[in-house]
């Protein structure tokens, strides 16, 4: 472990906007790799909500740069949301190439915001950038980050929002407004706004990226400017995620794309982390040491083959590392896996929604099923709550027996499994379905119920749909997992029309939910069938 020393350094962007950094560096002599992190939450911290401190990483032979974006701590000029993020990068990438002590090689990391600056600086290709490792990153900012299954993610995006907009009214020494969002954010106003609360995020959320991200509510041009766009860009990448991460799909969608097309090693690791932190308990599952994070140890090794041309035994293992939750351990694969496609069908009596024994998954290669119907009503007044899964806040697995109890669940259980099933890839769900309402949603939960009838999910997704006359074959994409069910526990499949405050509430009318108040919202109801021509099922991604 070398000494290191600490010194702030600033630099100009090419409009002249000063931006403040720290670096660490190695206290001897020598020419090093710079790593370089740019991010918009005061670079004291330097993401060590899950990263090694920044001395840790220089003490291994690097010079450090953490970086405040424009408009935050103590960089000059006006921060909007990703927009300046490209050109700043190009420029924070020459910069850091530059500096004392710097061999002239730059790699990147970061997760959340400071993995979108990888990608965005990535997009230019500064010739100094040579390896990043971006983390809990979205790819497409409209399905990755903002919205999922076309419902928009509202817990995260609204607590995002005020956690910024806090920073800059501190940043601008308005201490009631502070105050007010500051208190905003520990109890957040998911229903109707109060005026104030509404004035000072509107100021103070940089250029008020969370109106405009309800206002536009489809893809199109506005989310492919936003985005990053990697076309023609190709870089060795660590990309790295968690089972309960939000932007998962980001993670992905970016690490599919490379792998198909790069010259360079694309490698995967993700554990059964939320956001943050990166540990071996999430939601309310210890999941071992073994879920301990690896990150910084593999991000050395990372760096040190691609900036320091060290021979690591990195590319000697397999490229793709996923955490098995449920044996706790880690498994690796030649790519992201192309599982067999195992499906549970629904079968009910009709009373899915109120006796646990009534809705039965049946696992089976053409099963012959008579029809039945299942009916579940949703009421605004009490939407089924979000608990644990990846949108929520707390992430993670918990315990759901007192949500599969409502009347407002549909609940579908195997019997008990006569060998362990181990899952990895892509999930997904395929329902038969109407209801009543121009407009409803679906949230589909998968849990693990095991012997003494405790209940914890481990993958869930959500679908917003425009409602035709008849019944909808309904494709309800899952986050991807890896999970060992082990032999003796059952599976479950879980069915609600809200996931509240997780996803906003749909009002049922059609009408985006940003144009319509609280008081219009309707009761919905969903019929949802089974057996006959109508088979949904669970798709379950098999490993060996």
């Amino acid at each position: 472990m070398l000494k290191v020393g600490h010194e702030t350094a600033s630099m100009l962007t090419r409009d002249r906007v000063r931006l403040d950094a720290d670096i660490y560096r190695p206290d001897c002599a020598g020419e090093w790799p710079v790593l370089l992190m740019r991010q918009p939450y005061g670079r004291a911290i330097a993401s060590t909500v899950v990263y090694a401190h920044p001395t840790w990483y220089a003490a291994q032979g690097y010079i450090v740069v953490i970086q405040d974006v424009r408009g935050r701590g103590t960089s000059q000029g006006v921060f909007q949301l990703f927009s300046s993020e490209i050109e700043d990068g190009i420029d924070a990438v020459n910069w850091a190439a530059q500096l004392p002590g710097s061999n002239g090689l730059v790699g990147m990391y970061g997760f959340s915001y400071q993995g979108m600056t990888q990608l965005y600086a990535a997009s230019a290709r500064p010739p100094a950038l040579k390896a990043i490792c971006p983390a809990m990153i979205g790819y497409d900012l409209y399905a990755d980050w903002a919205y999922e299954g076309g419902a928009f993610c509202l817990q995260a995006n609204l607590g995002w929002a005020v956690q910024l907009a806090a920073e800059t009214a501190r940043l601008q020494r308005d201490a009631t407004a502070h105050q007010l969002l500051y208190a905003a954010s520990r109890n957040l106003p998911f229903y109707d706004l109060s005026h104030p609360f509404t004035e000072s995020l509107r100021k103070y959320a940089p250029n008020s990226f969370y109106y405009e991200w309800l206002e536009h509510s489809e893809p199109g041009e506005y989310w492919e400017q936003l985005s990053p766009n990697l076309q023609g860009v190709d870089l060795p990448m660590l990309h790295i995620g968690g089972w309960f991460d939000p932007y998962l799909r980001g993670n992905l969608r970016l690490y599919q794309e490379m792998a198909a097309r790069s010259a360079f090693p694309q490698h995967l690791l993700i554990g059964p982390w939320a956001h943050l932190p990166w540990g071996r308990k999430v939601g309310a599952v210890d999941y071992g040491a073994e879920a301990a994070s690896p990150v910084d140890s593999l991000q050395v090794r990372w760096f040190d083959h691609f900036l320091k041309g060290m021979d690591t035994g990195l590319l000697n293992q397999l490229p793709v590392c996923l955490f098995e939750m449920g044996s706790n351990q880690w498994r690796y694969f030649e790519g992201w896996p192309r599982s067999d496609r195992k499906s549970y069908f629904l079968a009910s009596t009709g009373l899915a929604s109120v006796r646990e024994d009534a809705g039965t998954l049946i696992s089976a290669e053409k099963p012959v099923l008579p029809n039945s119907c299942d009916v579940l009503v949703h009421d605004p007044w009490r939407p089924v709550p979000a608990w644990g899964g990846h949108a929520a806040i707390p992430a993670g697995a918990f315990e759901r027996s007192a949500i599969d109890d409502r009347t407002d669940v549909l609940t579908y259980t195997c019997e008990p499994l006569v060998e362990d099933l181990h899952l990895a890839g892509e999930v997904s769900v395929e329902i038969f379905c109407q209801a009543d309402t121009p407009s409803f949603d679906l949230c589909a939960v998968l849990s693990e119920v095991l012997p003494n009838g405790n209940i914890y999910n481990f993958t869930q997704g959500y679908v917003q749909v425009n409602s035709t006359q008849g019944t909808t074959a309904l494709r309800i994409a899952l986050q991807a997992t890896c999970v060992r069910i082990a032999k003796g526990h059952r599976l479950r499949l879980s069915l609600s029309a809200a996931c509240f405050p997780a996803y906003s509430l749909n009002p049922g009318t059609g009408i985006p939910s940003v144009e319509t108040r609280l008081i219009e919202a309707q009761i919905i109801t969903v019929t949802v069938r089974s057996g006959g021509n109508c088979l949904s099922k669970v798709l379950l991604p098999v490993v060996s």
